[in-house]
């Protein structure tokens, strides 16, 4: 959520800030600004709502700065408007912050006492207060850390001083802050892709450093003032990966990047000759593995869906306990975790703040840590002691789809890994599983050349006001799945069960206008599956099923049915997903929603 960029060049500041705010649409935000140096001294522009709005008013007064920061704003103290959003300003001193001061209202007071009076509602603001309260006798980097000292909470910052042209300063704790370094120029930035167009070095920083930014280049410290040096590094995928590339939403074009993101999570990671998951590409070790007794893995939302899935792949290959916490959840309980568990944490971004406080508690009691995340040189991965990087690519689209994916074949590595070093998996099980994800891409096109099917149904249902999504054993979190992601792009209720729950409840609510996705496999559980179709249909309900080849019986006693290929137990959920994440896709812009970013949502969400 909320988005920061900084630049110091010798290109046109503001236009290249505004360039990196677009770029950080895709985090969700209600307000947007911009600072920057000119002969009058510091001057701010601000608006609530898109950055378009914010762009005419730059392009009309044609602003031009060799220094400027922005922001784009997700409200959480204080509603939506021109006076909450960022930049924040208290006589020289401006401010753009990402996270939330805890203390804010005790600084507030204290402030007020001292004659500060405030134009906002926002915490941001107190906290540009303070610092201009210590800049009236000392540098702005000691200011900056001396009202630090009184700060509770998180926070990303970019702090300008107009005594000080040429000058930003970035500091971070508990969320994210990355440095660009490029001819001649300088960025600070929430996320990578705010600079990607203009440089792909990167200096992560890390918690509770402080960058310094000037026409020299830049210069990291601690809180302390203790100087820090950094590794540079270098970002692989490219720009173009983060647009659109002929498709009408972001959301379209990564459902359709799915097979090239399993491809490129899977690339290089076992040995078909073997049929051996190398425990390397995890970070982890034979040694490591063999003393564990059970698992825990936590994530947030559609991450935590497929550590669900992760739990039925690792307990039937591997037959090691694994135990599944919502992140927000897990710190909170007093979990019962030691060092002889290991914690997986699931995570698209490696921001997410209830996961890293999960992951930083689990680490307190001693577990051994490894973290599922796609992004190089996250908080998550730098924390964790090993590390697996999905490779998935940028993930623009509010809701996630590849990444969940990607997610989805990293753990079934996992479990096979996990099988292999508990005995239970020989070579030619191996292979078998290991190439049935081989053939995963192919299958992955072979649904998506369904979308046409999909929307048909979708153009159907697209005014219904609600959904019940239903399915059993590892396809029960892929009805979540469907679900959250129905919710997350149409603002159509849905809610997913286990089918074996639907007579303890949800079956009050079937009738002739609601519909009912189920999803089947042909496994043990096909002809409960069934029973569970006939029990909608005599209620009325009208049932879509999205099942495998192998169910063809089940087109003739549903509403709507998709087939998709067949493979083997685990890899199906994933088949059956897709078709899922086409129709909450096409509902939604049927329905004329904002696919790319819903409302009230952000991509990453680095405030608990």
């Amino acid at each position: 959520m909320c988005g920061i960029i900084g630049y110091i060049g010798n290109k046109n500041a503001v236009t290249v800030v505004l360039e990196g705010l677009k770029r950080l649409e895709y985090r969700g935000y209600d307000s947007a600004g911009v600072a920057f140096f000119s002969d009058k001294g510091i001057e701010v522009r601000r608006c609530k709502g898109k950055i378009r709005g914010l762009a005419a008013i730059v392009e009309a007064e044609k602003l031009s700065a060799t220094t400027a920061i922005g922001h784009t704003r997700w409200a959480t103290h204080g509603k939506p408007s021109e006076e909450n959003a960022h930049p924040h300003r208290s006589g020289g001193i401006v401010v753009v912050h990402n996270g939330i001061i805890e203390n804010y209202l005790v600084l507030k007071q204290m402030l007020s006492d001292r004659g500060h009076t405030f134009s906002s509602d926002t915490d941001t603001e107190v906290l540009c207060h303070l610092i201009n309260d210590y800049a009236c006798t000392m540098s702005t980097e000691d200011a900056v850390r001396a009202a630090l000292k009184e700060v509770k909470g998180a926070y990303a910052l970019a702090v300008i001083n107009e005594k000080e042209p040429g000058k930003i300063i970035g500091v971070r704790k508990d969320s994210p802050l990355v440095v660009g370094l490029g001819d001649g120029e300088s960025f600070i930035a929430s996320d990578v892709p705010a600079f990607m167009h203009y440089s792909r070095d990167v200096i992560f920083l890390d918690e509770g450093e402080m960058v310094v930014l000037t026409n020299d280049g830049v210069v990291i410290s601690t809180l302390e003032g203790e100087p820090v040096r950094k590794e540079v590094v270098s970002i692989t995928w490219s720009p173009a990966m983060a647009e659109k590339g002929g498709y009408r939403h972001f959301m379209l074009k990564e459902i359709f990047e799915q097979p090239r993101a399993v491809e490129d999570t899977i690339r290089g990671r076992f040995s078909m000759e073997t049929g051996e998951v190398s425990l390397d590409e995890f970070g982890l070790s034979r040694e490591m593995l063999l003393p564990v007794k059970k698992i825990f893995i936590v994530a947030c939302g559609t991450s935590w869906h497929a550590a669900l899935a992760a739990k039925y792949m690792i307990e039937e290959l591997a037959r090691i306990p694994v135990e599944v916490d919502i992140a927000s959840e897990f710190r909170h309980r007093r979990p019962l975790i030691n060092n002889e568990n290991l914690m997986v944490v699931i995570t698209q971004s490696g921001e997410t703040a209830d996961t890293l406080a999960a992951q930083r508690e689990a680490k307190r009691l001693g577990a051994c840590m490894l973290s599922i995340c796609n992004v190089v040189g996250s908080t998550s991965a730098r924390e964790a002691a090993a590390v697996f990087y999905t490779h998935s690519g940028p993930e623009i689209g509010v809701a996630s789809t590849k990444a969940f994916v990607a997610q989805f074949a990293a753990v079934y590595l996992l479990a096979i890994a996990f099988g292999q070093v508990k005995g239970l998996l020989d070579g030619e099980r191996s292979r078998a599983l290991l190439q049935d994800l081989l053939m995963l891409p192919g299958k992955i096109e072979t649904v998506l050349s369904l979308d046409d099917t999909v929307k048909g149904i979708a153009s159907e249902f697209s005014r219904a006001r609600g959904f019940i999504y239903l399915g059993r054993g590892i396809n029960f979190p892929m009805a979540l799945e469907g679900a959250l992601k129905l919710k997350e792009i149409s603002y159509i209720h849905a809610e997913g069960y286990a089918a074996g729950e639907m007579k303890h409840g949800p079956i009050a609510l079937i009738d002739e206008d609601l519909p009912v996705v189920i999803l089947v496999a042909k496994d043990g559980l096909y002809e409960k599956m069934l029973t569970s179709i006939q029990e909608v249909k005599s209620r009325g309900g009208k049932v879509i099923a999205v099942a495998s080849q192998a169910c063809e019986d089940v087109c003739g006693i549903s509403h709507r049915c998709i087939l998709v290929p067949e493979t083997n137990p685990y890899l199906l959920a994933i088949l059956l997903v897709v078709p899922l994440q086409l129709l909450a896709y096409h509902i939604g812009v049927l329905r004329g929603c904002d696919v790319d970013q819903p409302r009230n949502l952000a991509k990453s969400v680095t405030v608990e």
